[in-house]
């Protein structure tokens, strides 16, 4: 079973977080990646919804992408 919560509980208020305190792309990369790889780890299922809640943030993106999940239309 899956860790469909992480992104509502964990992700997402941090990716938010960040965009609002204004953190450079590079910080975003970052941590965000960092924190996908460790969810990912503990079976987190539901990146995609998260990913696709944040297509407009290019380094949020990358984060993702090096985490190896990427989004298509």
């Amino acid at each position: 079973m899956g860790f469909g919560s992480a992104g509502l509980t964990f992700f997402d208020p941090v990716a938010r977080a960040l965009i609002e305190a204004g953190a450079s792309d590079e910080v975003k990369e970052k941590v965000l990646g960092e924190l996908i790889g460790n969810l990912q780890a503990e079976d987190w299922d539901t990146e995609l919804d998260s990913l696709q809640d944040f297509l407009d943030d290019p380094a949020i993106v990358r984060a993702f992408a090096n985490n190896g999940i990427t989004w298509e239309d």
